[in-house]
C-alpha cells in the first residue's frame, strides 16, 4: 500500500525518466550553468602551480560569480543563512539555528522560482507571438514541396523563416494598384547574432520590415539592399548582425533569383547527384548600410532538393562536443533523396536529435526544404 503512492510521488518528480537519464540530465545542466559563470571564473582565476591550490580559489569566485547575481537584498539574505547554518557546525551549539537558516534558504529559493515562473510565463506568451508571426503550413503549389521547421535553443529564437508570394504590382489606369496573380515565390531564412530575447525582437523588427518591403514593385536585389539600411539602423552598437538567404522562385519555368547575405551556402541536390552551393551575395545584414550585393540565379529541374538551413543545424554538439557537420547532412540527405520535402526534412531533424543525444542545444536550429517537381507552377492556396 505504501509502495504504490511512493511510486507515483517518483514518477510525478522524475517525469517517468530513469536514474541515468537523471543522472545524464544533471551533469549536461550543470554543465550549461557553469558555462554561465565560466568566463568570469576563467579570468579571474591566476595561473595555478597545482590542481589542489585552483580547487579552492575556484569555489570563491565561483560562489562570488553566483553571489552577485541575486538582488542585494537576496544577496544579504543568502550570507545571513549560510552564517545561521555553519554556527552550529563550527561550534556544535544552537542547534536550534539550523532551522533558521534552512528556513532562510528555502524562503531565497521560493523566491527565485516565483521568478523564474513569472519570467518563463511572458517568455510563453512572446513565443506564441513569434509563432504566429511566422507560417505554420508553406503554401500549397502544384508540383512544388515546401517542408520547414524551426526549433529554438531557449524559449524564443532569432531564426527566422518564411514563404509567400509577392503580388506583382501593376496599374489599371487608375489611382488604385491591380493586384495580378502571384508568380514570385519569396524564400527567407535568416539568423540573427545570438539567441533569446535580443535576436528574437530585433528578428521580429526584421520580419515586420521585410513583409513591408516584400510587397512593392521592387527587385529582389532592392529589397535586400533596403532591408539591410533598416536592419543597420536597428543594429544599435553594432553588435548584433543577421545572416540571411531570400530567393525569388517562378514555379512556371523554375527559376530562382537569389541573394545570399553572409549565411551558410544552402545546398541545391540536382536529380543527377551533383552539388551545387548557392554563394553570391554580399555581407550580413546590419553591418555596412551602403553594403552592395549580388545576385546569383540558377534553373531547377524535376527532381531537384534544394536544403536552406541555419547553422545550429550542422553545428549542432553531441556530449562530446562534436559537431553534426555538413557531410552529415549531405549523407544523409542522400540516403533518403527521393522522398516528399517533410520526409526530407523529418529525416534530417530526426538525424541531429539523435546525434545530439541529451547535449543541450546551444543554438537556433531552422531548416527549409524545397522538392522541385515536373508540371510545376500552378498556385493552389495555403494551408494555414
Amino acid at each position: 500500500m505504501i509502495a504504490n503512492p511512493l511510486h507515483g510521488f517518483w514518477r510525478r518528480i522524475s517525469d517517468g525518466l530513469e536514474i541515468q537519464q537523471l543522472w545524464s540530465h544533471f551533469r549536461l545542466e550543470t554543465r550549461a550553468s557553469y558555462e554561465l559563470y565560466s568566463k568570469e571564473v576563467e579570468r579571474t582565476l591566476p595561473e595555478p602551480e597545482s590542481r589542489w591550490k585552483r580547487s579552492p580559489e575556484v569555489i570563491r569566485v565561483l560562489f562570488w560569480a553566483m553571489l552577485t547575481k541575486l538582488s542585494p537584498g537576496r544577496r544579504v539574505m543568502l550570507l545571513i543563512s549560510l552564517v545561521v547554518l555553519a554556527v552550529p557546525i563550527l561550534t556544535f551549539r544552537y542547534q536550534g539555528l539550523t532551522f533558521w537558516g534552512g528556513a532562510g534558504l528555502l524562503i531565497l529559493l521560493a523566491l527565485e522560482l516565483a521568478d523564474r515562473v513569472m519570467m518563463k510565463r511572458d517568455l510563453e506568451i512572446a513565443r506564441e507571438i513569434q509563432n504566429w508571426m511566422m507560417p505554420a503550413a508553406p503554401p500549397v503549389i502544384a508540383g512544388v514541396d515546401i517542408a520547414f521547421a524551426s526549433r529554438a535553443a531557449n524559449t524564443v529564437a532569432g531564426d527566422y523563416y518564411d514563404a509567400f508570394f509577392r503580388p506583382i504590382v501593376g496599374d489599371s489606369g487608375s489611382n488604385s494598384p491591380v493586384l495580378e496573380p502571384p508568380e514570385r515565390l519569396l524564400l527567407v531564412v535568416a539568423d540573427v547574432a545570438g539567441k533569446s530575447v535580443p535576436a528574437a525582437l530585433l528578428m521580429a523588427t526584421i520580419q515586420a520590415s521585410l513583409r513591408t518591403l516584400a510587397g512593392l514593385p521592387i527587385s529582389l536585389l532592392e529589397l535586400v539592399e533596403r532591408l539591410n539600411r533598416y536592419v543597420c539602423a536597428q543594429n544599435v552598437g553594432g553588435c548584433r548582425f543577421t545572416t540571411a538567404f531570400l530567393a525569388e522562385l517562378q514555379p512556371a519555368t523554375g527559376r530562382l533569383t537569389y541573394v545570399n547575405a553572409g549565411h551558410n551556402f544552402p545546398v541545391l541536390r540536382r536529380s543527377t547527384g551533383a552539388v551545387e552551393r548557392l554563394e553570391f551575395g554580399g555581407l550580413p545584414l546590419g553591418i555596412m548600410p551602403q553594403a552592395r550585393y549580388e545576385c546569383g540565379n540558377s534553373t531547377l529541374a524535376a527532381g531537384d532538393l534544394l536544403l536552406i538551413f541555419t547553422d545550429g543545424l550542422v553545428e549542432a554538439e553531441d556530449a562530446n562536443e562534436g559537431e553534426f557537420g555538413e557531410p552529415r547532412m549531405l549523407a544523409i540527405a542522400d540516403t533518403i533523396y527521393g522522398k516528399s520535402a517533410a520526409e526530407v526534412l523529418n529525416g534530417l531533424m530526426a538525424s541531429v536529435d539523435a546525434f545530439v543525444g541529451l547535449a543541450r542545444q546551444h543554438d537556433d536550429i531552422t531548416c527549409m526544404v524545397l522538392r522541385f517537381e515536373a508540371n510545376a507552377g500552378r498556385f493552389v492556396g495555403s494551408a494555414g
